[in-house]
């Protein structure tokens, strides 16, 4: 996963009253904090923050008064009705460090005919180099059968990666299709008896 390049602005104000005047600059409040150093308070575009947080698990490249700065999106705080971005959490990381993360998995290809599978589990924590983290990971579901079974031990993951989350943890169910025949055999009855009113009807009037 490539960082995303973002300038920063230290801020020295705080509170609520800030943060919506700084939502009406079009910046958002941040904190960064990690190692043991002081958290640094600043704010940053919405406009770019907004597309590069979509991808989970964001490794931001930011640029403070011409200093570097790598930082891992930690957490995104919504407002809960407008859905905009409030304030975010950024972790330092550095050029190789190891950080846990929970990766999206994601399914790929058809189960076979017949079949439906379940994602029972839609993330797996992993824990992988800071700048290297995978975006979500890949499971094919590609002709497999009712019965089959993916647990976390099968996921294919990205070189360097250790799974952390336990490997006979279910991922995948497949199972067979529910037939809706039930259904069509309650209502046939039904119809049956629409069909014999008119007739019964019509040797009445007869």
């Amino acid at each position: 996963m490539s960082e995303q390049k973002l300038a920063a602005e230290l801020r020295t104000e705080f509170g609520k009253g800030y943060a919506r005047r700084a939502r009406m600059a079009n910046l958002i409040p941040a904190v960064i904090y990690g190692h043991g150093a002081e958290p640094i308070h600043v704010t940053l575009p919405a406009k770019a923050t907004t597309l590069a947080v979509r991808t989970p698990n964001a490794l931001l490249s930011l640029d403070i008064n011409g200093e570097g700065h790598l930082a891992l999106v930690k957490d995104v705080q919504r407002d809960p009705v407008k859905q905009i971005i409030e304030h975010i959490d950024l972790l330092t990381v550095r050029q190789g460090e190891k950080v846990t993360v929970d990766v999206p998995v994601h399914t790929t290809g058809e189960t076979a005919p017949g079949t439906v599978h379940n994602l029972e589990l839609t993330v797996v924590s992993l824990e992988a180099e800071a700048t290297h983290l995978p975006t979500a990971i890949e499971v094919s579901i590609e002709g497999r059968a009712a019965g089959e079974h993916v647990h976390a031990s099968d996921l294919v993951l990205p070189k360097g990666t250790v799974l952390l989350t336990d490997a006979e943890a279910l991922v995948v169910n497949i199972s067979e299709a529910v037939e809706i025949a039930e259904e069509t055999e309650t209502e046939a009855p039904a119809e049956g008896a629409a069909e014999e009113a008119p007739a019964a009807e019509e040797a009445a009037a007869e």
